[in-house]
């Protein structure tokens, strides 16, 4: 009988541990590459995407292996929307309204999350002390189908203000609305947050706020092309993931997670504005931005009843053809079940 000796033995332990080894990091990185699939990813410039802004400077996308060909910030989800139909652009995180709006034209996207609920204030000059003195005013708002233009036509209907929005409403992107705000050429101006806290910190009022007209309204979402999903789903699952756990971070860590978002509001210039000036960055200091993150409710939860809600305001104002059928553009099946 042949007799092996104990070093024989180790060494071949060795041996078949290191060929695993080897093996085990060739399918890990095989698999990475096979199904992690590099994205181009845009945000609106605003705290609403602070879990984004969270997971890029913890690097948590990177750890999950995604990778980006571009990460593009636009002032407003309308902007954005038409990035997403240029192509350019598999990934998304952006106000509700524009989203559906994207998808109503033609643009293959899902809703795979929620980021938050609300954040959208209406701000106003100190004299103007109730919603009926907004009669006759001139008021600043997004384009329309922007949130904030849906909120201002609820407004208009559920107070009765009888506004022409042909004369009585200024269209502008959220950083302008704020200066036209400072120069006195608006009297109000409906606003996203952080820009809506910045209007308060230079003296105007909150008049009204999006809890107040639309009770557990959606406000931004995660949206991932439909062939990203067919094409590399475990891609998808890793930004929820990363998603989520962001969203966790910015509500556990407020003050750590608004210093992030500030210095990274402060260092980006949005692809849509004309100049850097226009953003004003001096304003937007953590406690500017802690302030606003606590008007909002991030979370990943998504209701599609107000997805629902919205479609429905959309088709109302002849900003879609046609009614969108909910179950087609959303795409749950990647939150965590504890969402």
């Amino acid at each position: 009988m042949l007799k092996v000796s104990r070093k024989s033995k180790l060494v071949s332990i060795i041996t078949v541990m290191a060929i695993l080894g080897l093996l085990a990091s060739w399918n890990y990185f095989t698999r990475i590459q096979v199904q992690i699939q590099p994205v181009g990813m845009a945000v609106e410039f605003n705290d609403h995407a602070a879990c984004a802004y969270v997971a890029l400077s913890k690097g948590w996308y990177r750890e999950q292996g995604l990778n980006f060909t571009s990460f593009e910030s636009y002032a407003t989800g309308l902007s954005l929307a038409a990035a997403l139909a240029r192509g350019d652009i598999q990934v998304a995180y952006l106000c509700l309204g524009p989203a559906l709006l994207a998808y109503a034209r033609g643009v293959p996207i899902k809703i795979v999350s929620g980021t938050h609920l609300y954040g959208y204030n209406l701000v106003a000059k100190p004299e103007i002390r109730t919603i009926e003195d907004l009669k006759g005013k001139i008021i600043g708002c997004v384009g329309e189908g922007s949130q904030v233009d849906l909120l201002l036509h609820i407004l208009d209907w559920k107070y009765d203000l009888s506004i022409s929005f042909e004369h009585d409403v200024r269209r502008a992107n959220p950083p302008q609305l704020v200066m036209l705000l400072q120069t006195g050429k608006i009297d109000a101006a409906f606003l996203p947050e952080h820009h809506a806290t910045i209007a308060e910190s230079l003296g105007f009022k909150v008049l009204v706020t999006s809890q107040n007209l639309w009770p557990e309204m959606q406000g931004s979402v995660l949206v991932v092309k439909g062939d990203l999903i067919k094409s590399s789903p475990e891609t998808v699952k890793r930004l929820v993931k990363v998603t989520y756990e962001a969203t966790n971070f910015v509500n556990d860590h407020r003050i750590e997670a608004a210093k992030i978002v500030a210095y990274a509001l402060r260092e980006t210039t949005a692809a849509d504005l004309p100049s850097a000036e226009i953003t004003q960055p001096e304003l937007i200091t953590p406690q500017i931005i802690e302030k606003s993150m606590n008007k909002l409710n991030y979370t990943c939860r998504i209701n599609p009843e107000e997805i629902q809600r919205c479609a429905e305001i959309l088709l109302r104002l002849g900003y879609i053809d046609k009614p969108i059928i909910v179950e087609d553009v959303l795409n749950l099946d990647f939150l965590p079940k504890e969402v």
